[in-house]
């Protein structure tokens, strides 16, 4: 599927699930995260159902997705480079654009659930549009704020776990919530506490705020993930966390290390016995 410009997509009668196709499939990283924002407030002012299509999504959804630039250039993630001071200005813009990176992957992954799966109730398709909406901002504060560093999204190489999991995890919407949401987007949880402290103790006060803003949006972005993995267990009478432990296996999902950020991962929705589950099984 070829770029289409964001005005064009925010003008389309396209069903939404074909729009959010659309917008997955844009390389231009600024122009996907402003046709992501386009797309959800589209849908917020004009409300409407968003119509399944799966006939045309199966067709087009034959493309190469997600749609990237050509830069970042990617590489495993032993590869990436992480031993710049944050003292210095190459440094924090490292560290940025790896946050970049992440935000960039976290809108097509909201979009890839949106278009991906049929026969989700309605809330479920509204939840992720949102979703993309949120990650689209933090994208676009994290990429604006590179710049003041001296730095573009794609100057630096990056990994390409979280979509490659999102990938493999293209089969079962269940394996999907397990996986990505409330596994590799939890952990972000944990990492940012860190993160922001480091960025305030070298005195980048601006992106220590941007921090705030991720981890308050993401927050509710793991619920979303927390809630609608619940609800597909219950209908497909599973137990989650023997479920899970099964697809964390099954899907080779990478082992999480603590320390856990435990109180936002109760604002995520997580209850005490997974917690417990999350801490005895850590390595």
């Amino acid at each position: 599927m070829p770029d289409i410009a964001p005005a064009e997509i925010a003008d389309s009668p396209l069903a939404t699930r074909r729009r959010a196709l659309a917008v997955l499939c844009i390389t231009d990283a600024r122009a996907k995260a402003a046709a992501a924002r386009a797309l959800y407030t589209d849908l917020q002012a004009h409300g409407g159902t968003v119509t399944d299509v799966d006939e045309i999504l199966v067709a087009e959804g034959s493309a190469a997705i997600p749609g990237r630039p050509e830069r970042p250039e990617l590489v495993p993630p032993q590869q990436v480079d992480r031993r710049r001071s944050l003292h210095t200005l190459a440094g924090r813009a490292v560290m940025i654009h790896a946050l970049c990176h992440i935000e960039f992957n976290a809108i097509n992954l909201a979009l890839d659930a949106v278009w991906r799966f049929a026969g989700m109730p309605e809330a479920y398709y509204r939840d992720w549009l949102r979703v993309a909406d949120e990650e689209a901002l933090h994208f676009t504060l994290l990429a604006d704020h590179l710049a003041t560093l001296g730095a573009t999204y794609g100057d630096y190489p990056a990994h390409n776990s979280l979509w490659e999991m999102t990938d493999r995890t293209s089969g079962d919407v269940l394996a999907r919530m397990a996986l990505v949401p409330r596994t590799l987007e939890a952990r972000g949880l944990d990492a940012s506490p860190p993160v922001r402290a480091k960025l305030a103790e070298v005195g980048d006060t601006a992106a220590a705020e941007i921090i705030d803003i991720i981890l308050r949006d993401e927050v509710g972005h793991v619920a979303i993930g927390n809630h609608w993995y619940r609800w597909l267990c219950a209908q497909r009478g599973l137990d989650p966390i023997a479920t899970y432990a099964r697809l964390a296996e099954q899907y080779r999902a990478p082992k999480l290390r603590g320390p856990f950020n435990l109180e936002a991962r109760r604002a995520a929705g997580f209850d005490e016995d997974e917690l417990a589950w999350l801490e005895a099984s850590a390595g």
